[in-house]
Parts: structure tokens; C-alpha cells; sequence
């Protein structure tokens, strides 16, 4: 007997909206690098919907190119699905959930606060903290203090798992919960054991 498997767009769609997505129910964005892939920046402006680069002022082509990027997702558009497509699997970025509430510009305002950090020595440095490979090592380290501060006012931030197949999802206040959940795809790509 075949045990039913939902696709990847199935399955991202029961974990970004569970609630649906309607106009009281949290947003979701994809909070994406475009350093990392020269398909990053065009998806974004081609797909007609709210989004703001996290960088301030006039840019270079190169610059705006490279330059990390928030995009509101609506499952019912076909830009979501397109860039589900192409960024699986590919560290992209990261996703972001908010209150229904906030707004791009508030979340844009938040994040550009993490752009850069200092090192020990002084030195200024850039923060990829939407990387998923940064989050994900970086996340489960943050005391309480440190974890308000890189949420902000989002209530969750989802990374892709090394494997392709899994998301993490961080909520904002673990309140005494597990400070991460894990939620493996069960795709017919994974082996039995693994699902």
C-alpha cells in the first residue's frame, strides 16, 4: 500500500500558512541574499508584490544585485511557488512569519538593524543572519535577550534544514517550549527510515 506523500508545495503551504491566509492571519515573507544567486533579485521585482531591499539609498547594479531583500509570499500568487522552486534546497534565504498587524516597513526598519555587527577587535563586519547556514548555527546559541533582539517584532523565522528536506522553525519566545521544531518533508525522495 502507497502511503500518501504531499508535494513540496503541499507541504510548504500547511507549514507557512497553517491558519490560512487571510487578512488576520500572520504574513509571511522570505527574507532572501541575493548574493546567492543571480535569479534572486529579478524574481523579486518581476513578481509584483510588496517587497524592500534591507539596504538604504541609491545602489550600484552590483550592489542591489547582492543586496538581502524582504518579499511578502501570498500562496494564492504564482511568484510564491516560483521561488519555492528555485531557491529549495539552494540556502536562499529564510522565512518570516509576523503578525497580522506589521507591516513590510516595520520588519524592514527591524532587520536593518542586524545588517552589521563588531568584532572583538572593533572591526565592523556585514551580518548574514538570513542565511539559512548562519541561523541555524547561530540561532541556538542567543540568550533570551539576544534572541528578542534578532525577531523584533516577527513571531517566527523558518530556515531550510542542511538536508533539503526538513525546516526548522524558530518561534519568537520559546516561553519555556522547545526553542525549535523540526519538520521533515515526506517526500518519496527520503527513505522510510528517515521519515
Amino acid at each position: 500500500m502507497t502511503q500518501f506523500r504531499p508535494s513540496l508545495d503541499e507541504w510548504l503551504n500547511a507549514e507557512l500558512w497553517p491558519q490560512g491566509s487571510h487578512v488576520d492571519t500572520p504574513k509571511v515573507y522570505a527574507l532572501l541574499d541575493g548574493a546567492r544567486d543571480p535569479r534572486i533579485e529579478p524574481l523579486i521585482r518581476n513578481s509584483q508584490a510588496d517587497f524592500c531591499c534591507l539596504y538604504a539609498g541609491e545602489l550600484t547594479p552590483s550592489l542591489s544585485a547582492a543586496a538581502p531583500y524582504l518579499l511578502r509570499l501570498d500562496p494564492q500568487l504564482p511568484y510564491t511557488w516560483q521561488l519555492f522552486e528555485q531557491s529549495w534546497g539552494q540556502s536562499w534565504g529564510c522565512f518570516v512569519t509576523a503578525p497580522a498587524p506589521i507591516t513590510l516597513d516595520e520588519l524592514r526598519g527591524h532587520f536593518r538593524t542586524l545588517l552589521r555587527v563588531t568584532d572583538p577587535d572593533g572591526n565592523l563586519l556585514v551580518f548574514r543572519f538570513y542565511d539559512p547556514r548562519v541561523l541555524r548555527v547561530y540561532l541556538p546559541t542567543c540568550t533570551p535577550e539576544e534572541r528578542a533582539a534578532i525577531f523584533g517584532p516577527a513571531s517566527k523565522l523558518i530556515a531550510e534544514a542542511g538536508n533539503g528536506h526538513s525546516l526548522i522553525v524558530y518561534p519568537a519566545d520559546p516561553a519555556g517550549g522547545p526553542s525549535a521544531r523540526v519538520s521533515g518533508w515526506p517526500s518519496a525522495q527520503l527513505p522510510e527510515s528517515i521519515q
